[in-house]
């Protein structure tokens, strides 16, 4: 079997809020806000080597990859309940996403070390 790493890292993780080690967050929210998980079913588990469950790999790194589509559910009932934003997507938007976040670096963006998620916390 290949390694589905680098193809579930980007679709996975690119694009989503860069948060400071020093910003306070809980384990659940530091795991759940910077990554997305990616639907479609079992083709694209396949493709990504059971990786689409990324927010669960994340909160159970241990976990055999076949549980985590069994995990799924209950992560994300218990994230609604907790009010933590879950993120999942189709692995062509996840691209789009990817491709926008690039462009906004390289291209257009002014900093591309502004974490959207520090600014909003402190315009609080």
């Amino acid at each position: 079997m290949r390694d589905s790493k680098g193809s579930s890292f980007a679709p996975n993780h690119v694009g989503m809020p860069l948060v400071s080690a020093k910003l306070k967050l809980d384990f659940l929210r530091r795991q759940v806000l910077m990554s997305r998980n990616i639907s479609g079913g079992p083709l694209i588990s396949v493709f990504m080597g059971g990786l689409n469950y990324q927010i669960e790999h994340h909160l159970f790194p241990s976990m055999a990859r076949p549980y985590l589509r069994k995990a799924q559910p209950l992560v994300a009932a218990y994230c609604a309940a907790q009010g933590v934003p879950y993120t999942c997507t189709t692995l062509w938007q996840s691209y789009r996403i990817v491709i926008g976040y690039l462009n906004s670096v390289g291209l257009r963006g002014k900093d591309p070390f502004v974490c959207p998620l520090v600014a909003q916390r402190r315009a609080l």
